[in-house]
């Protein structure tokens, strides 16, 4: 099916964030679980701490035993054992008696404080006190920070390292989190060729291939990329391919807005295009299509198009796909100069960021790469906004906050 007619970007949205994404869930250990998204609720196995322990290095005694002493008015105490970290003593404080510990040793029976090491001077057996201490001081109490059964993470929160901390001091070993999808990735055309030099006569390297890697990589999918020539039959056999194992499917290349172009052939024979062409700059020659369920992105064979492309089309979805989501924050800058557009379609300018300026690069062409590695972010120009004037405030989307 071949589509001409150019559709806003607002409308091309709208049928990509209209289907089902697949969504698949898979058991993990815990020590792999950072930045990935929790798939159940994690409620606590465990009291924490799960004993009454010592806040920090010093005497367990009775609290009652220090009342009204003082530097200048000790009292003396007897040390009747010494517990270390991960040990625990069987001996019972008495009246008159202390036990030296470590911090986040149990609390041995009969004591109700710690006093700290500052306040005592040991005298072989005897502990000089000099300072009172009241019942519970300087004790975290079992289950202070949370208790067995507590509900401390839900479902669909994307995990930080103190939310790794928490499931561990659960009692959690491994958890149930959603899958990271497999995307396909072919980069097509019969003149790309791998990084080498010298290059022969018409070969141009396929910066794409490890560009789409990468790109696919940020959303924290994995790709499963190949490289096929301007063959149809070949690009269907590894479509078909994909579609067995992948999640989606991406594309580069063929997607010129003509008839006779390979990838959009192809996928309008295995499924239906439903885009073909929107009103964006760079990467206006962008597709999209079903086939047998499976979401197929057709991306422009310019380097910086696809990139553009990948950023506005795909990788919102392949973030759905891992129940990720979020609004990249659009912030508002000065543009440094006046910024020619047309009505009708939505530009993404290349800038650089500088305080509160946003300076539009004079680099131009969806073919120079190095447009991209110069600018920090895109000004983005609406389709109903007629260009920009020197020191109008503008919209900018900064590439660090795509980034997961």
């Amino acid at each position: 099916m071949f589509l001409s007619k150019l559709i806003p970007l607002k409308e091309a949205l709208d049928i990509i964030n209209g289907f089902n994404v697949k969504i698949s869930v898979e058991k993990i250990s815990l020590k792999d679980t950072y930045n990935r998204v929790l798939a159940e609720n994690i409620e606590s196995l465990l009291d924490s701490p799960s004993f009454d322990n010592s806040a920090m290095d010093g005497y367990a005694l009775k609290a009652e035993d220090t009342f009204g002493f003082s530097q200048s008015n000790p009292t003396y105490l007897k040390v009747v054992d010494s517990i270390g970290a991960g040990k625990a003593s069987k001996i019972t404080v008495k009246n008159g008696e202390a036990i030296k510990i470590a911090t986040g040793a149990p609390i041995p029976q009969g004591a109700n404080a710690v006093l700290m090491e500052e306040y005592t001077q040991k005298k072989e057996n005897d502990l000089e006190v000099s300072s009172t201490v009241a019942p519970g001081e300087n004790v975290s109490s079992r289950a202070e920070d949370f208790k067995k059964g507590d509900l401390l993470l839900k479902s669909g929160k994307k995990l930080r390292p103190q939310d790794v901390g928490i499931i561990a001091s659960a009692g959690y070993s491994e958890i149930t989190v959603f899958k990271k999808p497999r995307i396909g990735v072919i980069t097509t055309g019969s003149e790309l060729v791998m990084p080498k030099t010298p290059l022969n006569e018409a070969e141009v390297i396929n910066s794409n291939y490890y560009t789409l890697k990468a790109l696919v990589e940020s959303t924290q999918a994995i790709p499963d990329i190949t490289h096929c020539v301007d063959d149809a039959n070949k690009v269907k056999d590894q479509i078909k391919t994909f579609l067995k194992s992948c999640d989606a499917v991406i594309t580069t290349g063929g997607t010129a807005i003509s008839k006779g172009d390979v990838v959009v052939d192809v996928v309008s024979e295995l499924g239906d295009v439903l885009i073909h062409g929107v009103a964006i700059k760079p990467g206006k020659p962008f597709g999209f299509g079903m086939v047998d369920q499976t979401p197929i992105f057709m991306l422009s064979g310019y380097p910086v198009a696809s990139m553009v492309q990948f950023d506005v089309f795909v990788r919102d979805t392949l973030l759905k796909m891992q129940q990720i989501y979020r609004k990249p924050p659009i912030i508002k800058k000065k543009a440094s100069r006046k910024i020619a557009s047309s009505l009708g379609r939505t530009e993404y300018i290349r800038a650089d960021t500088d305080g509160n300026s946003a300076y539009p690069l004079k680099i131009k062409g969806s073919g120079i790469i190095r447009s991209m590695v110069e600018s920090n972010s895109y000004i983005i120009i609406e389709e109903n906004v007629e260009g920009i004037e020197k020191g109008e405030e503008c919209n900018v989307l900064l590439y660090e906050a795509l980034n997961v």
